[in-house]
């Protein structure tokens, strides 16, 4: 068989196509409006000195953590569209990726108006462990005050699931992606319901409902989506 066999072999699957460098170049513009268009939103609706969360508060600590969860959806986002040519995942990883990264961009600007560090001086995930607004050391719905500090983000996709899903291609990786982004959108949720648990901060809660509340329902979709690929 000579080399070129393989590309003339009708009994060969088609591969998806290339990135090109243009599409790249769109994807990272794409990426950019919405950290800026978010970090624009996140000063203007920045509050008064007088209302700042502190260093450790659940509001920091969601705004740090929260951007660094946001972050990982993106890559993962950006890594189906380039191994894909189905139009239903690409449109949905483009909306998450968009979404997201104009969200990670308000949350950015917010510690940066609360003069706060981007990088905290307590572990990850130590807010989540916290009592919640009424007192109580058990939170009300998702069990959130069983988290320890310094655990992992919930739904965080470890290294070697990235690395897998950077190899796939095609169907696979459609089925790898659905799995890990559904897991990480219940994760998300979790995240913001319990900083809603812990804040009555008028900036941080419309955030935090909305992205619970757009998580869940792509949560659905994605679940639809898996389906038709089982």
């Amino acid at each position: 068989m000579t080399s070129g066999s393989s590309t003339s072999d009708p009994q060969s699957p088609p591969r998806p196509p290339r990135i090109t460098a243009r599409a790249v170049w769109a994807g990272v513009v794409l990426i950019l409006i919405a950290l800026v268009a978010g970090v624009l939103l996140g000063r203007i609706g920045a509050p008064g000195a007088a209302s700042m969360p502190g260093e450790t508060s659940a509001e920091a600590g969601f705004a740090r953590d929260m951007q660094t969860h946001h972050n990982q959806a993106v890559e993962m986002s950006i890594l189906i569209r380039d191994r894909t040519d189905d139009e239903e995942i690409r449109l949905l990883a483009l909306d998450i990726l968009t979404a997201q990264s104009q969200q990670a961009g308000q949350m950015f600007a917010w510690l940066s108006a609360w003069g706060l560090p981007q990088t905290g001086s307590e572990p990850e995930m130590a807010w989540m462990a916290r009592p919640a607004l009424d007192g109580e050391g058990e939170a009300h719905d998702g069990g959130h005050s069983g988290m320890e500090m310094g655990d992992t983000m919930p739904g965080f996709a470890t290294p070697q699931q990235l690395q897998q899903l950077r190899g796939a291609e095609g169907v696979e990786a459609e089925r790898l992606w659905l799995e890990l982004m559904i897991a990480h959108h219940q994760g998300g949720v979790e995240m913001a319901e319990a900083v809603l648990e812990r804040s009555d901060d008028p900036l941080v809660t419309p955030l935090a409902t909305g992205a619970a509340t757009l998580q869940q329902k792509e949560i659905d979709y994605m679940t639809e989506l898996l389906e038709a690929r089982s």
